[in-house]
């Protein structure tokens, strides 16, 4: 009993940390993301290899002590080109979820707090950027805009924003008619107070859920595109394009380890994201309070 009242005393943050530490799944998806990350970001300083390193005596050759994790058909290193793979699909992703997120959360809250007709305007908007295909328009923005990281990262912020507007809508319609954000409004507060003020600590728990769950929904847009030759091009490596250069069923047959640990990277990683961006959503659930 104590401790449940200790637990209820302390504040929301902390509240909601403890519900994600006890998320097993979560917390498996952590223990793997981290060293991800850590290899991504620091393997100039440890792996002897460069992505673009060519060696043309280990033209296919399997896994070895040399090469790890093998070589390409041009006798480039798996290994090397796997991490900075990594490192390109996460920058893709996070700043196209930055992107996004912005958007999405400045469209929503100026729906929710800047009156009925904007309002209106606004989610009909909204309703017609989310009835577009989205494979069709994925494909028809990357024809137009290019390929190439910024292209990209252009293409996927575009597409993702919609649904995070909605629900920052829908959170901050029911906030405005609270009392004091009428009285600050009252008071002459403008739009950009009420929105930085009280829009964007009253909405924090879904931007983070979004944050994170679009960084994983970023990865699998940008191995998409790059896969079909519309995302990021070589000789930049990225898990969708190491996909695309080990499709040829020759290479498929003969050198599994060239689409096998990309392939295997991707599904890893993107589990591990979504595991985390489940348990965080469960953390910040307020009904969570109830269990």
């Amino acid at each position: 009993m104590a401790s449940l009242i200790h637990a209820r005393s302390a504040g929301p943050i902390r509240r909601a940390l403890s519900r994600f530490f006890e998320n097993g799944a979560a917390v498996a998806g952590l223990v793997i993301l981290v060293p991800i990350l850590l290899l991504t970001l620091t393997y100039d300083f440890w792996w002897p290899y460069k992505p673009n390193d060519i060696d043309l005596l280990a033209m296919n050759r399997g896994p070895s002590s040399a090469h790890w994790l093998g070589s390409d058909g041009v006798g480039r290193d798996i290994m090397a080109r796997l991490l900075q793979g990594g490192r390109t699909s996460l920058l893709v992703a996070t700043v196209s979820m930055v992107i996004s997120t912005f958007i999405g959360f400045f469209i929503g809250a100026l729906a929710g707090f800047a009156g009925r007709f904007i309002d209106g305007a606004t989610m009909r908007f909204v309703d017609l950027a989310m009835t577009l295909p989205p494979v069709i328009f994925l494909l028809v923005l990357a024809s137009i805009v290019g390929s190439g990281i910024v292209p990209t990262i252009f293409v996927i912020s575009l597409l993702s924003w919609p649904v995070l507007s909605r629900m920052v809508r829908a959170r901050l319609l029911e906030l405005r008619e609270r009392d004091f954000v009428v009285a600050s409004h009252g008071m002459g507060a403008g739009l950009w107070h009420l929105l930085i003020r009280h829009g964007l600590p009253n909405t924090i728990d879904i931007l983070v859920v979004y944050a994170t769950l679009q960084v994983a929904s970023g990865i699998l847009l940008e191995a998409g595109l790059s896969f079909l030759g519309l995302g990021v091009t070589p000789p930049e490596a990225s898990w969708g394009n190491m996909l695309n250069a080990a499709r040829a069923t020759h290479v498929l047959e003969n050198y599994p380890w060239q689409w096998m640990f990309p392939g295997g990277a991707l599904v890893v990683t993107v589990l591990a994201i979504n595991f985390v961006g489940d348990g965080l959503r469960d953390a910040f659930d307020p009904r969570s309070e109830l269990k």
